[in-house]
């Protein structure tokens, strides 16, 4: 009997079209290339993996991944997660924004520095589809990182759909029009206090759930402690297990990327 064959997976490679900013810590950066063509046109929002080029030597070099393992390159990328904007089949062009936040940090101040032609790569995209499930009411919470993945959501929600979404920012100059029905309340919210791990809670608690006895859906993104206080009071207010409530914490306030990733995963594996 034959060996099966494992096909290697290879980041798509793609290119800087242009860039824009859509608020002072929001970028929107364009990308082509004939590595994107056939790109799923149905999953905005869904995750993706980034690969920025090498912190050291600035050169990008993409790894290849197997079934069960993946090949690095001499100058290994720093990969990072992101989340699709939107892609645009008709002319093969990807969108994906960036939170500005300095140039410290490898997606940060790519973005800010990025021109056209510079590369990056690419792979996905994945997580659950869809990530917000089919309800009476929906309940959307995040943080500027989550603004992208949100905001795919929020657009394509049928027009007759009802529920509450919040964003949380650190300043409302970041505040901008998103699409969304007439029947979802968008709210944008300011992070301060001693807690503010507790803002988008609060925000749930006050305006964001129904009136009346009705199934409800919920998505749920960004600071560790944040998601985790609303995913437990979500969970425990009616009883939305892991089906109906995708929470996802991207980041966690005081550590890197490379520190958290693993605790990421195991929190989010204690979801029911």
């Amino acid at each position: 009997m034959s060996e099966e064959v494992v096909y290697p997976v290879k980041p798509m490679l793609l290119v800087v079209k242009r860039k824009k900013y859509i608020t002072p810590h929001l970028i929107r950066v364009t990308f082509g290339g004939d590595e994107l063509v056939g790109f799923p046109e149905n999953r905005n929002g869904g995750h993706i993996k980034v690969f920025f080029p090498n912190q050291e030597s600035g050169i990008l070099q993409l790894p290849i991944r197997y079934e069960d393992h993946v090949e690095y390159p001499e100058h290994k990328p720093v990969p990072r997660a992101y989340s699709v904007r939107k892609y645009y089949p008709e002319t093969n062009e990807l969108d994906i924004d960036f939170v500005a936040h300095g140039e410290g940090t490898p997606g940060s101040g790519w973005a800010i520095n990025a021109k056209q032609g510079d590369e990056l790569g690419v792979i996905g995209p994945g997580g659950p589809d869809p990530l917000l499930q089919p309800s009476d009411w929906h309940i959307l919470a995040g943080d500027m990182t989550a603004v992208p993945a949100m905001s795919a959501i929020l657009e394509e929600l049928p027009e007759d759909a009802k529920g509450a979404a919040f964003i949380e920012v650190d300043s409302f100059d970041d505040v901008h029009e998103i699409e969304h029905p007439l029947g979802v309340s968008l709210n944008w919210l300011k992070r301060e206090g001693e807690e503010p791990a507790l803002t988008l809670l609060n925000a749930i608690k006050a305006s964001g759930e129904p009136e009346v006895e009705c199934s409800v859906s919920a998505f749920i993104a960004g600071e560790n402690r944040s998601v985790i206080h609303c995913r437990k009071y979500l969970a425990a207010k009616f009883g939305l297990k892991k089906k109906s409530m995708y929470a996802i914490p991207y980041w966690k306030r005081g550590n890197t990327e490379e520190a958290y990733h693993e605790e990421r995963h195991r929190i989010m594996d204690e979801q029911e």
